[in-house]
Parts: structure tokens; C-alpha cells; sequence
């Protein structure tokens, strides 16, 4: 396996079973997943260097606790624009990565035009991200807000 060639390879069984390893805890050195899939840490470490190469895998983070950290507090914002032309969805796009406690943005096909989902430590606090920074993103016509009251499951992927 040449990890420098640029041509896209496909994953295999062994790949997809590093990258299920690593989902669950990204601190897994190459040692343990090489003694986890029966294999020399070697190969593993050439066929790990690929998957980040050629991006199956992005990158490593920390899962933080957010009762520890004060943001408990999860809403769920449709957001309608008044324009969804290229240049204002681009505008509205850069914009929503400044907002910290907007967790998640994702254009929707329906009746809204984009979902968020934001952290923040209470309804106070969320209802002032809504008023000052959400609404004000550029050509928002129109928020509505879900509040969620408890996480079921959140394996953001």
C-alpha cells in the first residue's frame, strides 16, 4: 500500500473496523487496534495514515461534558432566509461559523431553509443567542425554535 499515491482506495473490512475502533474512543493507540484486529502495528499504521489522508478520517476530539462545562441547555432553530440565492446562502454560511454556541448548521430541503442546533447553559442564554446573534445572521427572515428536554442518544458522527 503506498500511502502517498493520490489515487482514492477503497476501504476494506480491516479499514472500516479501525475506523469503528477509533469512533469509540480516538485515543487508541496503534499498538492496541493492531492487537484488537489480530494484525503487526505496521500495517496498521500504514493503512491508518491512509485513512487520514485521503480523509475517512477528519480528525481526533475530546467528548466534553456539558453539565460540567454549564451547557445543558439544547435548541433545535429552523431558520428561513429571504433569499437563497448562492450569495446570500454563502453569506449566511460564514456568518453561522462565528457563533460558538451553534453547534451544528445544516441546509434542509423543506418548508425552512437551515437547522441549528445550539448549546447553551439555560433558556435565558439561549433566548439572548436568538435575539442578538441568530436573528441577526444575514437575510434571516423568520426563526422557530424546539427545545429539546432530554438527550436521548448524541453520537455526533
Amino acid at each position: 500500500m503506498d500511502i502517498n499515491n493520490n489515487k482514492e482506495y477503497k476501504i476494506d473490512r480491516v479499514d472500516k473496523e479501525i475506523i469503528r475502533l477509533l469512533s469509540f474512543d480516538g485515543r487508541l493507540s496503534v499498538a492496541n487496534i493492531a492487537r484488537r484486529i489480530g494484525a503487526s502495528k505496521t500495517p496498521v499504521q500504514v493503512r491508518l495514515k491512509r485513512l487520514l489522508k485521503q480523509e475517512y478520517i477528519l480528525g481526533f476530539r475530546a467528548i466534553l461534558n456539558p453539565k460540567k462545562l454549564k451547557k445543558e441547555h439544547i435548541a433545535f432553530t429552523e431558520v428561513k432566509l429571504l433569499d437563497t440565492r448562492e450569495k446570500s446562502l454563502n453569506e449566511f454560511n460564514r456568518a453561522v461559523i462565528e457563533i460558538p454556541e451553534i453547534e451544528q448548521c445544516h441546509m434542509i430541503a423543506g418548508s425552512f431553509d437551515y437547522l441549528l442546533k445550539t448549546r447553551t447553559k439555560d433558556i435565558v442564554s439561549y433566548r439572548y443567542i436568538l435575539g442578538e446573534a441568530i436573528s441577526s445572521l444575514p437575510n434571516v427572515s423568520s426563526t422557530s425554535t424546539f427545545v429539546a428536554m432530554e438527550s436521548i442518544k448524541d453520537n455526533s458522527f
